[in-house]
């Protein structure tokens, strides 16, 4: 049977004529001899018609149908009569008198309900065990929609730029030193590996080398690491890089990819050029380099208040190299509860607080157990620069900087869901707050290794009037790193690399301290490259999944991936991982020892 037109398509433009179309039982309602069939494929639903009386074998095939099954039907294109008009429906003032029926597929009963309503109660792991059924739900069916139309924007741009597509290997070399990798034995070259890629970034180096100037990718990249709601161990990155180029021009060119995908998929306008904020005022306002702007909560300042203070605790950390004392007014949320309060502090005391200091304004009182430690002038600022009246709830931590910082920024993310629970604050995810968080430390000190890490990598060029402080304290050293932020999640980010290999080798022997022949070993090839006439260059990678989580209005990445992986790195639909045979083992010279 061809069909002749989709689901969606049938207007009463074509009344009278006979049309052919096919897909899923969607409905099947039987009301007294007349028999309804609401047929669906990708594009939308069409309702067929069968009065039993026309045709009694046509009609006990249809009333035999189950749900979900494959069919195709012929028949004439009829208006429906007055007053049964679906507005709702594109095909909504008309229906399909049957004529003929194909059955081309019988369905088993779905396992779960395939509407979103009902889908959406269901547990996870059953969705992704029947993975195809999933995906025929409405919203999933969306998803995958704006996916492919956010990567048809994407190419269509940077296309429009004069940037060349360019795939790169997905067979790469160990680089420990990053992220967890997956390692693929070689068959031919016993007892070594590839890796498979965890970004492009080395390669797209080299193409600048190449002279190529102007590339780009969407790239599949891969990093053994435990997944969460925005990661997954197998992922899709927009992967740009540039010659010739500053930070400036990396800006102007995403904010335009940005702007055009936003207009392209949800025909939004987003305001540019975006907000530009150094990493440590990100830090020191919002206790965390991705924040959140639609809403306030801003971290402040006391560690001068409280050097001299009799509560030991703020002191003793205000006084401290490093340390410092910070709080946030939680407005209105002194109703908090027990329970609320108990699961707060246990999450400060995961990120290494002792406690969670706080201050309960009720009754016109200030309830907590260190305000009797407080002077009247530590009192009155407090009330002063946090606007603290009835009904409020204040935060604090005393800690070495960063540590303060991580811990608010945290409790404010969490005071803020608390607060819109109440309906006390309005969130919307689509109130588009994009941002630039610049100015990042090149370095930064791990103490359990002793030695300094880079904060982004250790390709990233440093801001140049701080270079010379790579030989004497590196901590002082910014890099010329950027990210991309919208409403608290990071979209991407990139900098301005080094190079020059004289700079790169220094950075890695003389800063990160790994030693020369490991140098040679991991990015000599490299290194011999850039003496052959490396242009400066830079560029930037977006995580394409949590672009289109945001774009579709969803928390968790799996939602706009195909066949994502459970949280255990599990495909329950194909059953993956398994064991494999000892043939296959033994190609590989590799024997296995289990735990």
């Amino acid at each position: 049977m061809h069909r002749s037109h989709h689901c969606a398509q049938l207007s009463p433009a074509q009344l009278g004529a006979t049309v052919s179309l096919a897909g899923w039982v969607d409905t099947i309602r039987d009301q007294g001899g007349i028999i309804f069939v609401d047929l669906r494929d990708r594009e939308g639903v069409t309702q067929v018609k069968l009065e039993a009386r026309d045709n009694a074998a046509l009609a006990e095939q249809l009333k035999h149908l189950k749900t979900e099954s494959v069919i195709g039907i012929t028949g004439k294109v009829v208006r429906r009569p007055a007053g049964t008009e679906n507005k709702s429906l594109p095909t909504g003032e008309i229906e399909i008198e049957a004529a003929s029926l194909e059955i081309h597929n019988i369905a088993d009963t779905p396992p779960f309900p395939l509407d979103d309503a009902g889908g959406d109660k269901v547990n996870e792991d059953l969705r992704l065990t029947y993975r195809y059924l999933d995906l025929r739900r409405p919203k999933m069916r969306k998803n995958l929609v704006v996916r492919h139309r956010a990567a048809k924007s994407i190419r269509d741009y940077f296309d429009a730029q004069g940037f060349l597509e360019i795939e790169t290997p997905a067979l790469f070399k160990s680089t420990p030193e990053g992220a967890r990798e997956y390692l693929v034995p070689s068959r031919i070259h016993p007892g070594q590996f590839y890796a498979l890629s965890q970004s492009p970034q080395q390669f797209k180096q080299i193409l600048m080398v190449a002279g190529v100037e102007k590339y780009f990718q969407i790239a599949r990249c891969f990093r053994d690491e435990d997944l969460r709601a925005d990661r997954q161990m197998e992922f899709t990155q927009v992967d740009v890089e540039a010659s010739f180029v500053t930070r400036e021009d990396i800006y102007a060119l995403f904010e335009g990819m940005l702007k055009k995908l936003w207009k392209d998929v949800l025909g939004t306008d987003i305001p540019t050029p975006f907000q530009r904020m150094p990493f440590a005022d990100a830090m020191n306002r919002f206790g965390v380099d991705k924040p959140d702007l639609r809403f306030g909560l801003e971290l402040v300042d006391f560690t001068e208040l409280f050097k001299a203070s009799a509560f030991k605790v703020f002191s003793s950390a205000a006084t401290s190299n490093g340390g410092a004392v910070k709080a946030f007014n939680a407005k209105g949320l002194a109703d908090l509860t027990q329970g609320e309060l108990k699961n707060l502090e246990e999450i400060a005391k995961s990120l290494g607080a002792k406690g969670l200091a706080f201050i309960k304004v009720e009754g016109g009182e200030w309830k907590s157990p260190i305000v009797k430690f407080f002077s009247d002038t530590e009192k009155a600022a407090l009330t002063e620069k946090l606007g603290i009246a009835e009904g409020d709830m204040v935060f604090f931590a005393a800690a070495p900087w960063e540590k303060a910082c991580a811990i608010l920024g945290r409790i404010r993310l969490e005071a803020a869901a608390l607060l819109q629970k109440r309906g006390k604050l309005t969130i919307r995810h689509d109130d588009w707050k994009f941002l630039w968080v610049v100015d990042f430390p090149l370095m930064s000190y791990d103490e359990e290794r002793g030695g300094y890490a880079a904060t982004h990598h250790p390709f990233t060029a440093p801001v140049a009037e701080d270079a010379a402080f790579l030989d004497t304290d590196p901590k002082k050293v910014r890099g010329q790193h950027y990210d991309v932020v919208l409403n608290g999640m990071e979209l991407g980010g990139g900098s301005i690399r080094i190079h020059q290999p004289t700079l790169q080798k220094k950075v890695f022997e003389d800063v990160l301290k790994i030693p020369a022949d490991v140098v040679e070993s991991r990015f000599g090839y490299m290194l011999k490259a850039f003496t052959y006439g490396a242009p400066p260059h830079g560029g930037i990678a977006f995580g394409l999944d949590r672009m289109c989580a945001l774009l579709c209005g969803t928390t968790s990445i799996r939602d706009v991936i195909a066949f994502p992986k459970t949280q255990k790195g599990q495909d329950l639909m194909a059953q993956s991982p398994t064991p494999v045979t000892a043939k296959q083992l033994k190609e590989l010279h590799i024997q296995t020892v289990m735990p």
